[in-house]
Order: structure tokens, then C-alpha cells, then sequence
């Protein structure tokens, strides 16, 4: 278990992150959500150890990120937005880097390698972007870690690239992974991703499951303005409403959606789910 308190972090005088508190529990994929600047990349490089905390503190399984103890380096990956090309071909990479995870499987490797159609023989500085991209997602799937911490991993890719990651997300994490996905591009993952988490200029708007979004606030997908919405956005042929739900009606989250409703309405959503 991940367990955050109090954690604050600066750049300089201009601090990031402050009074940041929260558990991530294991066997979920948390969708970390936010605005440009307000602490996404900066969370997750605390989290794998790359940063230092200015305050507060992270504790994973009860070692310190930071200390970068052989064996929390070991369960954890951080994939970031820009990633290597490095001159070598994939399969040897994979082989050489993959000695430093216990649980590495260089036949998982080669499986989503060709699931991601890449050719493994090839080298990794004569990829495409969204070539390279696939063959990093793959080694990091193929390490069988505990904690993986993914910056925009849908950045580079081409639309049938995304349902490949998806399905490799579902089908070849572990069952007690814990994956933090930060992303801007909501509709990439909505599927996949639960619980939310939306990053403020320091502060947690949200740490919610789907299942409570959708027990406290209301999707409305038709064409009749509801006076109450917290939010509306016009589409082809009506348009989409959220508004607290008193019904107790189920609902399908859009993401996108509760993204904008929480910004316009940061005290209402923060008493909803006490953040």
C-alpha cells in the first residue's frame, strides 16, 4: 500500500504540492487527472524515488521511496511521457535491463511485442515515436512490478495503438499491481481506470472510486436541461448533464465530464466526497 501524508514539494520558492494526503490501494489502475502545472509528473517522480519530499512523506510497504533501497526499486516502474532510443535492438535491451526485476519475463516481452506489432529484432534508436513508445509499455508490462507509475503512456500513439495498450493494461498487469496513470486524454482510458484522483494547484480535488462518483453525481446523456446541473455541455443531438444524484439511479461516468464539473464546482464536489 502507498500511503501519502501531508506531502508538500517545491521548485525554488514556488511550491507544487502541499499538505497532499492519501492512500492508493493495491490491485487498482488510479487515473491521476489535472491541469497542466498543478503536480501530475511531479507526484509520480516522488513516488518512484526520483524526487526528494520538501514535506509530509510517502511510504510504500513501509520504505521510503527516496532512500532507493534495492528492493522497492525493484517492484516499482516509472514510464515517463519522453522515453529513451536507446541504441540497441528491443530484445536485447530487454534481456540486459531485465535482470534488475525478479519477476521479468522476456517471453511476456516478445508476446506484447507482437500483440503491439513491433518487430523485436529492431533497433530501438530506428523506431518511430509510437514504436518506441510500445516497446518501453512492453518492457515495463513484461517486469511484472508491483507499482507502476505511467506519465501520459497514450501520448505517440495511433487510435488502434491505444486499444492495444488498454487491452496489455488489463490483461498483463498483475493482480496486486497498483498502477498511477496520469493523462490528459481521459477518453484514451475511461475504460480502464478506477478510482480518480484530480490534482489541483496544491490540493486533492478527488480520490473517488467510479462507483462513488456515480452514487453522488448523475450522467444525464438526453436532451431536456435539468435546472440543477453542476454542468452541460451541448453534443450532436442533445447534450451532457451532471447533477447531484438523489435517486440513487446508476449512471455512466464520463470522465471528461466530472473533469469539468470538479473544476467548476471545486467546495460543492470537495463536501461530496470529503476532500
Amino acid at each position: 500500500m502507498i500511503k501519502i501524508e501531508n506531502l508538500g514539494f517545491s521548485y525554488g520558492q514556488f511550491p507544487v504540492l502541499k499538505n497532499i494526503s492519501m492512500q492508493l490501494s493495491e490491485g487498482n489502475i488510479y487515473g491521476l487527472l489535472g491541469e497542466n502545472g498543478v503536480g501530475k509528473t511531479t507526484l509520480l517522480t516522488l513516488l518512484c524515488g526520483l524526487k526528494r519530499p520538501g514535506e509530509g512523506s510517502i511510504d510504500i510497504d513501509g520504505r521510503r521511496p527516496f532512500d532507493r533501497v534495492p528492493s522497492l526499486l525493484a517492484e516499482q516502474f516509472y514510464l515517463p511521457e519522453s522515453v529513451s532510443p536507446v541504441h540497441t535492438r528491443a530484445i536485447s535491451f530487454a534481456r540486459e535491463r531485465g535482470v534488475f526485476y525478479p519477476r521479468f519475463d522476456l517471453e511476456k516481452f516478445t508476446t506484447l511485442m507482437k500483440e503491439f506489432e513491433v518487430d523485436p529484432g529492431q533497433k530501438m534508436d530506428a523506431m518511430s515515436s509510437g514504436q518506441l513508445k510500445k516497446t518501453w509499455i512492453s518492457f515495463a508490462l513484461a517486469c511484472n512490478v508491483k507499482y507502476y507509475y505511467f506519465d501520459e503512456p497514450t501520448n505517440g500513439l495511433d487510435i488502434p495503438s491505444k486499444t492495444q495498450f488498454r487491452r496489455a493494461v488489463t490483461k498483463y498487469t498483475l493482480e496486486d499491481s497498483t498502477l498511477v496513470i496520469s493523462t490528459h486524454q481521459v477518453r484514451d482510458l475511461e475504460n480502464i481506470i478506477d478510482p480518480v484522483i484530480i490534482l489541483d494547484y496544491r490540493a486533492v480535488l478527488v480520490n473517488a472510486s467510479m462507483q462513488a462518483i456515480s452514487e453522488k453525481l448523475y450522467f444525464d446523456y438526453g436532451n431536456t436541461v435539468n435546472p440543477d446541473a453542476l454542468y452541460l455541455e451541448q453534443t450532436p443531438g442533445g447534450c451532457i448533464q451532471v447533477y447531484p444524484n438523489t435517486t440513487g439511479e446508476e449512471s455512466k461516468v464520463n470522465l471528461e465530464a466530472f473533469f469539468n464539473t470538479v473544476h467548476a464546482h471545486k467546495d460543492v464536489i470537495g463536501q461530496m466526497f470529503n476532500c
